[in-house]
């Protein structure tokens, strides 16, 4: 097995660039960037490569001290956990202002903390400010002072090379990123995803609050279930697009996108105490639409009825529940239904259960041979005739997997009813092990009914 990857960890006060340099690092637009302090409140993770380096950065929210405001307590417990998981830390700060009051709070911090430091100077756009970037230096912290400027794509090389150079005494041959599985935890603001990530991680991984959008980026925490490498995508809750205000809300939305591109599992989080909403169908058909395994969570389940340590188990409050999700998504039956209460940490098994069954079933492979025979016996009790014309499926296959995709070769696609598409597709579910997996059955032109049009 290979040894762990390396871990950079970004630190700074707020507004200083962090996030600018995350990105410039990653090569693509992860973290929000704006001009407001602050935009950046959880922290963000991503794979990156660098030469021969496969690493994996952390940005953090903007560091503070002295300050009663209890996110602003909150960031900093973040950025301190995190800095606990770094191999090397990026103590970034802004050659334009100089030694700034909280990069000496910082810097306070940093000089107990039992990790390499580099201090990095942003904004170093000019030799002059490049020079001037020594006085960091006097702040005590690190053996390196390195100028960069992340806007303009200066100094990242070397400031990279400093960084391996810290590390590499430590590194394995052949440091790729060990196998893991994905779940993109999604849903509305506020119905609790960041209360579930953090009860999976065991820790504070994100900033939980009453506060609608506390969560703006898609955050990235990697937990061992039972022996199992899981990788929790937490993303900023989905809005409408109607209701999408300003660049940070845009951007919100694009994340939880990219978030469930790369995910082998959708984690959908609903409000037990609000039931389904037009926003929860929203966020659930955008999962279908990828193609992407299905877990609904009923979340803050204690406030419908006291926890019973056992919220895997269907009594009738919760078969009710679970009829009417159905009922309003029933192109979505095929979803497992787990009922939790993140913040009393009850129910977790059975999503991480639910959630290996989904993802094993979205790789389900069925042989050539029984699928046809499984099509012939549904044409010959339910044979469909439209426009006059009898509708024959010839030959069936499934070609994909991740979701399970099955192409039925027949005399004309058009003939195929939507509702007998449906009658298909629930033929073919009774028939195997597909809970929890969204899967797609298309028409298509059989070959000889191909020429014989051409003809």
């Amino acid at each position: 097995m290979a040894q762990r990857v390396p871990t950079l960890v970004i630190v700074g006060r707020p507004n200083v660039g962090k996030s600018t340099l995350f990105n410039r690092l990653a090569g693509k637009r992860l973290a929000v960037v704006e001009d407001t302090p602050g935009v950046t409140r959880d922290r963000l993770y991503t794979e990156v490569k660098w030469r021969d380096w496969q690493y994996r950065l952390v940005d953090t929210g903007g560091i503070l001290f002295g300050d009663d405001d209890p996110m602003v307590e909150q960031i900093r417990i973040q950025a301190e956990t995190a800095m606990a998981e770094a191999d090397v830390i990026l103590f970034l700060v802004d050659a334009i202002d100089g030694p700034h009051a909280g990069d000496w709070d910082l810097a306070n911090l940093l000089r107990g903390f039992p990790r390499p430091v580099i201090i990095v100077a942003n904004k170093a756009d000019n030799p002059e400010r490049a020079l001037d970037a020594s006085e960091f230096y006097a702040l005590g912290v690190g053996e390196d002072v390195v100028a960069i400027s992340a806007i303009q794509d200066k100094g990242i090389d070397k400031l990279l090379g400093l960084a391996f150079e810290g590390i590499a005494k430590n590194a394995a041959e052949g440091n790729e990123p060990e196998e893991e599985l994905r779940l993109a935890i999604i849903g509305r603001p506020n119905v609790g995803k960041s209360s579930m990530l953090n009860a999976f991680a065991g820790e504070q991984r994100a900033i939980v609050s009453d506060i609608p959008g506390t969560t703006r980026d898609a955050i990235d925490s990697v937990v061992t279930w039972k022996g199992q490498r899981i990788r929790l995508i937490d993303t900023a809750g989905i809005r409408r697009r109607g209701k999408i205000q300003g660049s940070i809300e845009y951007y919100m939305v694009l994340r939880a996108q990219r978030a469930l591109e790369r995910a082998d599992c959708a984690v959908l989080v609903l409000d037990g105490n609000e039931g389904l909403t037009d926003g929860d169908k929203r966020v659930a058909q955008l999962s279908q639409e990828m193609g992407k395994p299905l877990v609904i969570v009923v979340n803050k389940w204690d406030l419908v009825e006291p926890p019973d340590g056992n919220l895997g188990k269907l009594n009738p409050i919760k078969k009710d529940f679970q009829r009417e999700i159905f009922s309003d998504l029933p192109a979505m039956s095929y979803a497992l239904v787990r009922f939790t209460s993140a913040l009393e940490e009850k129910g977790l098994e059975g999503v991480m259960k639910a959630v290996q069954i989904a993802v094993e079933n979205g790789s389900f492979r069925v042989s050539t041979g029984v699928l046809n025979r499984l099509i012939q016996d549904a044409q010959f009790e339910k044979p469909l005739t439209r426009k006059g014309l009898p509708f024959k499926i010839k030959f069936a296959t499934q070609p994909e997997t991740r979701p399970p995709t099955f192409i039925l070769f027949c005399n004309d696609p058009e003939l195929m009813h939507f509702s007998y598409q449906r009658y298909i597709e629930n033929r073919i579910r009774k028939a195997f092990p597909l809970e929890g997996t969204p899967i797609r059955v298309f028409a298509r032109s059989s070959r000889e009914d191909r020429k014989d049009k051409k003809k």
